[in-house]
């Protein structure tokens, strides 16, 4: 199901702790993102978020859809899962800073179209999808 940007909300994790993402793609992403002009909303860390299960990832579940710049989509899910802030999984779309290219996740965070990509399973990711392990 497809939702047009204004009503597609925008998250952009900096994975400050972790350091599993390179600081090129990350300062790529969010300095182009911010030439967008679009509305986004920025956390220095989702994985130390969703350890302290702070409210904030609630709020950001609610409301419908939304673009998540992260890493692994399994990971990002069961984040917010263990917080207690699970995602709609027809209503989210994670992009993956890990393995995808600035240019291509800009690309879709500028689509007007959502393509949700949550995995469907009920299990944990495994050890190389967590953020923090190397692959």
């Amino acid at each position: 199901m497809s939702q047009n940007q204004e009503s597609t909300r925008i998250l952009y994790c900096h994975c400050n702790y972790a350091q599993i993402i390179s600081p090129e793609v990350k300062k790529e992403v969010l300095s182009q993102l911010c030439e967008t002009n679009q509305a986004f909303d920025a956390v220095a860390d989702l994985c130390e978020m969703a350890a302290r299960k702070d409210p904030e990832l609630q709020r950001l579940t609610q409301g419908g859809s939304v673009k998540i710049a992260a890493c692994f989509p399994r990971a990002v899910k069961w984040l917010f899962s263990g917080a207690s802030a699970p995602l709609n999984r027809e209503q989210t779309e994670v992009l993956n800073m890990r393995e995808q290219s600035p240019e291509n996740i800009l690309e879709r965070l500028k689509a007007k179209d959502l393509i949700p990509n949550l995995p469907e399973d009920n299990k944990p990711p495994q050890a190389s999808e967590q953020p923090g392990k190397n692959q």
